[in-house]
């Protein structure tokens, strides 16, 4: 199924049982499939799990105007795939890596659509301009790297790491492997430069986040290590975990101890 944006792109929506709704947003490049293996465990546990793929993303249509791509977008895309799933509920968000961030966006934007957050390997963006604009220059090269040679061998090099994890030996991760490489490089590409590299940090603005937040880290992703400390340090109630022998993309790589460890934190949830 599809829900249609306000600017009437169609993005691609799942929803898997029938309770809290848990809506589950990806990292830059990677689609909905990458959280399948989430899907029956949390289910179990009393979610309607949705999945979804951002604009120019998965299977969303991806808009050849770079004026369709921006934060803002991305929020009223959220907004309107939860109430597709779940008029009028409260929401836990997940959100790894760039999910996490659009996470918080949404989050501060309309705090009462959030019962929970799930921070996964992410980050609160940069307050420092020089990391800020390292980061943008990054994803440029990346978006630079997809208009020239498409998702071929995406997901067999470097960017493995990221994309699928550091075990791409996994039935999970070939899946979503998969699901990555068949994406249009293009949309995805004007999705970084537009939304992921120019993205405004929100640092200062987590003490004011009320809702109930598991700050989430693969002890091997070395690069969000001290960005979960800061949003542990700096969310009101938040709970920290690290998950042993797990990289970036922790819910594939450890997939057994990722889903006990969301399913523990969700139990400490109010219902309201």
């Amino acid at each position: 199924p599809t829900v249609t944006a306000s600017d009437s792109v169609k993005l691609y929506v799942e929803a898997h049982g029938d309770g809290f709704p848990l809506l589950l947003s990806p990292g830059y490049c990677q689609t909905h499939e990458n959280f399948r293996p989430q899907v029956d465990p949390l289910v179990a546990a009393g979610a309607r799990v949705v999945l979804w793929d951002y604009r120019g993303h998965g299977k969303s249509e991806a808009p050849e105007d770079p004026g369709a791509y921006s934060m803002e977008r991305v929020m009223d895309d959220m907004d309107r795939v939860l109430e597709w799933a779940a008029p009028g509920r409260r929401a836990v968000l997940g959100g790894l890596s760039f999910g996490g961030l659009a996470s918080l966006h949404f989050t501060l934007a309309h705090p009462e659509r959030v019962r929970a957050l799930l921070l996964l390997d992410s980050g609160p963006g940069f307050k420092n301009r020089e990391a800020q604009a390292s980061w943008e220059a990054q994803v440029g090269r990346i978006a630079d790297r997809l208009e020239k040679m498409g998702f071929e061998g995406y997901v067999d090099g470097r960017a493995a790491a990221t994309a699928i994890g550091r075990r791409p030996d996994l039935p999970a991760a070939q899946a979503a492997g998969s699901a990555i490489q068949a994406q249009n490089p293009h949309g995805v590409a004007r999705f970084g430069r537009c939304i992921v590299g120019p993205a405004a940090g929100v640092i200062d603005d987590l003490p004011s986040i009320q809702a109930p937040a598991l700050v989430l880290v693969g002890e091997l992703d070395t690069a969000y290590a001290r960005a979960g400390e800061v949003m542990a340090a700096k969310l009101p109630n938040a709970t920290q975990v690290v998950i042993p022998d797990a990289g970036h993309v922790v819910n594939i790589e450890q997939a057994e101890a990722f889903n006990r460890a969301v399913i523990e934190f969700l139990l400490t949830v109010p219902s309201k």
